[in-house]
């Protein structure tokens, strides 16, 4: 019996410590006591918060939004994305997209849809009746079309619905400065002295560029004006076929065609925040539901049926984090990072999240002999979230998530505050 109280009492000390070094650290910054702060932090396999501050509060939540994606991908797909629908009709091909991002996407391995529509034989039909989405989700910034963050949604993207600049490494006056990926929009260039690097007007796929175009060694992605005749104009370029538009639903059972390991999507998706990825991963899990690929069906399917359980309902609007319209609690986070974690295997998931001092979005941050933060970044002006798993140097792994809005410092000082205190909290416990 006094064996079970001492420890109990240990447990409970660690726990007050724990607590007691989170509210201190909070209200001696100096860097952060003009904004809202919220954070909680559990032990790893606990319901119970080992220490909060503000964490029942409401924060936007930035790129920690594609956690709640992750696990909807997690609780909809196998280990294979979906990458296709097919109908073979008589003597025709009629095809629809699921969603997947996969198809010629410069950053993920090769979609097996390509050789599938290579080899057919018959006339070729794309539909993209089941497409209820806007090209831009709610709450984003329509000034950033050009920014190579926010391409546009599709049904069936292709090439990343991305044009890819590179600058050429050749030299020479007559050598051309920029090469564009794929070649299919070099008839799209326009010089323009007053450019800035490549410019694409906004309700058009025609790029503006300097006679510099982008720098020697540098790489710039501009988001393509995707419609249903630019993603058939792609389709047929590449295969080297003619891909028609026809506009039937397709209310049958219908054949799939893998594209790509689902892993390899989840760990570009973390590693580098890609919002191309998260946002298509929705629709992914519309279709796998066969629901319309409508991403706010996508959600609310995804609340109702997978995470109901958390503390406090989430304002959820779109895949990526993108939206300002995002709200969700810290407590919220860290009860999904632990739904997350019982099914993914750690080593597994560790490695699909970006890591402290070694990848991704946190290889500048808590550099380490031993990485301790395994974790997802979230960042938008004035917003700076970071939500994830710490180990401990007693071994203990902690899941905490700790959410700052509306702060009017560089965000770089509020990152470096952030690694400070979970640092402590690391070095410490």
């Amino acid at each position: 019996m006094r064996t079970l109280i001492f420890f109990g009492s240990v447990l409970m000390l660690s726990g007050c410590s724990v607590s007691h070094y989170l509210k201190r650290e909070l209200k001696n910054s100096t860097v952060l006591s003009q904004q809202h702060t919220g954070v909680s932090i559990q032990n790893l396999g606990e319901k119970k918060e080992l220490a909060a501050y503000q964490s029942n509060k409401y924060y936007n939540p930035a790129s920690n939004t594609k956690l709640f994606s992750y696990y909807a991908g997690l609780c909809a797909l196998g280990d294979s994305i979906p990458g296709l629908e097919y109908l073979e009709w008589g003597e025709l091909l009629i095809i629809r997209g699921t969603g997947d991002p996969s198809f010629l996407h410069p950053d993920l391995p090769k979609s097996k849809v390509f050789e599938f529509l290579k080899n057919r034989k018959e006339p070729i039909f794309f539909t993209a009746y089941n497409f209820e989405n806007k090209r831009f989700g709610p709450g984003w910034a329509w000034g950033d079309y050009n920014d190579y963050y926010q391409p546009e949604v599709s049904p069936l993207p292709v090439y990343g619905n991305i044009a890819r600049f590179s600058g050429n490494t050749s030299s020479g006056e007559t050598a051309e400065r920029f090469q564009v990926a794929p070649a299919y929009w070099n008839k799209a260039m326009v010089l323009d002295t007053a450019a800035s690097g490549i410019e694409r007007e906004e309700g058009q796929n025609l790029f503006h560029h300097s006679r510099l175009g982008v720098p020697q060694g540098l790489i710039q992605d501009v988001p393509v004006r995707m419609t249903d005749a630019i993603t058939i104009q792609l389709l047929s370029d590449t295969l080297k076929k003619e891909i028609k538009l026809i506009n039937i639903p397709l209310e049958i059972e219908l054949k799939k065609v893998n594209s790509i390991p689902s892993d390899s999507l989840y760990k570009r998706m973390m590693q580098v925040s890609d919002n191309m990825l998260a946002e298509q991963l929705m629709l992914l899990y519309a279709s796998a539901n066969g629901l319309p690929l409508n991403t706010e069906k996508a959600i609310a399917h995804a609340i109702e049926h997978h995470m109901s359980d958390l503390p406090d309902k989430p304002v959820w609007k779109d895949g990526s984090g993108l939206s300002r319209y995002n709200l969700f609690t810290p407590r919220t986070i860290t009860t999904l990072l632990q739904k997350i974690h019982q099914k993914v295997p750690q080593e597994k998931l560790f490695q699909i999240l970006p890591v402290g001092g070694k990848s991704g979005t946190l290889n500048n941050l808590f550099k380490s002999n031993q990485p301790f933060i395994f974790a997802k970044t979230g960042s938008l002006s004035n917003n700076y979230c970071l939500s994830g798993y710490l180990i401990t140097k007693k071994g203990k792994t902690l899941v905490f998530s700790f959410m700052n809005n509306n702060f009017t410092r560089p965000t770089g000082e509020i990152r470096k505050e952030v690694e400070r205190i979970l640092t402590g909290l690391h070095d410490k416990f």
